[in-house]
């Protein structure tokens, strides 16, 4: 299980829901090609580390909502997740 509490200092940009036991955090890019780019880079990383996230796309932005249904709890696999979807969000809006 996660510590909440460090939630805000590792993943800052992700807000927990009330229930405590899912983060979420809608990314905003330039156009649907980038959206689709970062979509991909984290389709790879989940089946990599074997955890996959809900999620919805519409045009430039995409919706995530990470928790880990086994556990009906979040636990380091989401934080993992979310820290490498920050840095494919980086890495898509420098292009």
């Amino acid at each position: 299980m996660v510590n909440h509490f460090d939630l805000e200092q590792e993943i800052p940009s992700w807000f927990l829901d009330i229930s405590g036991k899912k983060i979420t955090r809608e990314f905003v890019f330039l156009d649907f090609k980038q959206a689709f780019e970062f979509m991909t880079l984290c389709a790879q990383c989940a089946e990599d580390i074997g955890h996959h996230p809900d999620w919805s796309n519409s045009w430039n932005k995409v919706k995530v909502e990470l928790t880990t249904h086994s556990a009906d709890a979040l636990t380091a696999l989401d934080v993992q997740l979310a820290k490498a979807m920050d840095t494919f969000a980086s890495q898509v809006n420098q292009r």
